[in-house]
């Protein structure tokens, strides 16, 4: 209960500032409906109570399945069964990510069905599913990981240079989503269990960090090979025809929501609840007690989800897409880049998927690299990748690989400087940043603002923010990197 409270508490904080500038933004810059804003506000509190419980659902349920399972993968020590698990893991783990599913909504909705939502999903899982594989056999084969990324990156390079503008922004935005609160825990305990069957701690320190780094980029490849193989150069642009509800109907979308998100979580959570059954048979041999704690943790994981995605949906996203549209509409358009900076840090805080890995930082470095400085490093990355993307929908002409191109160059050339810890870090946190807050609050906003701006292209400008939210960490927190690296220099210590 004591463990229930403190994340509690941690939440609160977590949540609050977000509520605290909308509420500033309502009695200053906008004036939206009321009704909008008492929907927002019990958006909050379902967050807050949901992202608690969920947290402690993956420390006593999810963690422990996924350090069993990369033991097991670890101990077979035969490559074909390495490759099987990345390939059966990666692609039942992703089709389920309830964060994918929402941006492929968005996606079927903005291009008036040209991509269909359940095509985008399934492409996305075979790619999270290969590089998933890949990053498996480089843990167990102690391959560098900014060796892999060099390739793999270079080959998104390449492949962008075939790719339409549209589906580039889709592409790296799937990859963002892909990396929701279902999927990082899943994947960050499995690096884990693999990395703790290595005799040497400090390689094993290092390899915990890269593995949901290398499974995003996956998604990046397989839809601009779709975008290639189709030949779809354009895509029909549509709007973001949200579903207004009246101001009589304060809590249905609510109840509306409550229904489909809960089978969502089912079926994100089935593949992995009838995985621990078949390996706790065949591998694990648990003890009773240790089972029905996993069991508890699972229940705990689907409320806590359940709970916090109705929230964000319901609560969150109408008036982020209101949001943005109004502060977009204001005459001084400085305004809309601002209040993208400070929603893009704020945000960040109440990622569930964030909390994991930061968690799991200070955890597997024994405190060296503490939760609260990565943290913070991160909201810094964000809020700028947020108000650059505000910049792009001003600006005409000024596209996204204007952006991605220079700042993957950027986070390539840091990745050979960088103590290598950091390097995982960094590309992990990348993946994390954009969770259901970003894929909903922040992607609604965007949409918003891009609707609202003449010239803008809600396609081409309003998607590739996800993109941005997962680039900016890299940078980012590889400098942090640097800076503890010349700290331990100057403290006589090796990083």
């Amino acid at each position: 209960m004591n463990i229930l409270w403190s994340k509690l508490l941690e939440v609160v904080y977590a949540v609050l500032p977000i509520t605290i500038i909308v509420i500033i933004l309502q009695f200053t810059l906008t004036s939206l409906d009321i009704t909008l804003i008492i929907r927002f506000l019990i958006g909050a509190v379902l967050i807050i109570i949901g992202l608690s419980i969920f947290l402690l659902g993956v420390d006593i349920g999810i963690t422990p399945i996924g350090t069993q399972l990369g033991k097991t993968i670890a101990k077979s020590n035969r490559l074909w069964i390495v490759i099987l698990a990345g390939l059966c893991l990666g692609f039942i783990i992703s089709i389920a990510e309830p964060d994918l599913h929402i941006l492929a909504g968005q996606v079927e909705m903005v291009t008036s069905s040209a991509i269909a939502k359940l095509t985008l999903v399934i492409v996305v899982s075979v790619g999270i599913a290969v590089m998933l594989s890949i990053g498996l056999i480089r843990i167990v084969h102690n391959i560098p990981l900014f060796k892999i990324l060099t390739i793999i990156y270079g080959a998104v390079f390449l492949l962008a240079l075939f790719t339409s503008p549209q589906f580039l922004a889709i592409a790296f935005d799937a990859s963002g989503a892909t990396t929701g609160a279902m999927t990082v825990p899943f994947i960050l305990a499995l690096s884990i269990g693999i990395s703790v069957m290595k005799k040497d701690s400090k390689a094993s320190e290092k390899d915990s960090f890269g593995l949901v780094a290398i499974a995003s980029v996956g998604a990046i490849i397989t839809v601009m090979l779709m975008s290639i193989f189709s030949r779809q150069s354009e895509l029909a642009s549509g709007t973001m025809e949200e579903e207004h509800h009246g101001t009589e109907a304060l809590f249905m979308p609510f109840l509306q929501e409550f229904g489909h998100i809960a089978e969502e979580v089912i079926l994100a959570l089935s593949p992995i609840v009838i995985l621990f059954f078949i390996f706790q048979k065949l591998s694990f041999k648990l003890s009773r007690e240790s089972v029905r704690k996993i069991v508890t943790g699972l229940v705990f994981t689907f409320i806590g989800l359940v709970l916090f995605l109705v929230g964000v949906n319901a609560g969150f996203m109408e008036l982020g897409t209101e949001l943005g549209y109004s502060i977009a509409s204001l005459e001084h358009k400085a305004y809309i880049v601002i209040v993208g900076l400070i929603l893009g840090i704020v945000t960040i805080l109440a990622e569930p998927a964030v909390y994991v890995l930061t968690n799991q930082i200070e955890d597997v470095t024994s405190g060296y690299v503490k939760r609260k400085v990565v943290l913070f490093t991160l909201a810094i990355g964000v809020g700028i990748a947020v108000a650059l993307s505000m910049l792009r929908i001003l600006i005409p002409g000024l596209q996204l690989w204007h952006y991605i191109l220079p700042g993957y160059l950027i986070a390539i050339a840091l990745m050979y400087i960088t103590p290598k810890l950091f390097v995982g870090i960094a590309f992990d946190s990348g993946g994390v940043a954009s969770g259901p807050m970003t894929a909903t609050f922040i992607l609604a906003f965007t949409h918003g603002a891009a609707e609202a701006i003449e010239g803008a292209d809600v396609i081409v400008d309003g998607f590739g923010m996800i993109a941005m939210v997962a680039l900016t960490p890299l940078i980012t927190l590889q400098i942090l990197g640097l800076i503890f690296k010349l700290k331990s220099k100057k403290g006589g210590m090796k990083t």
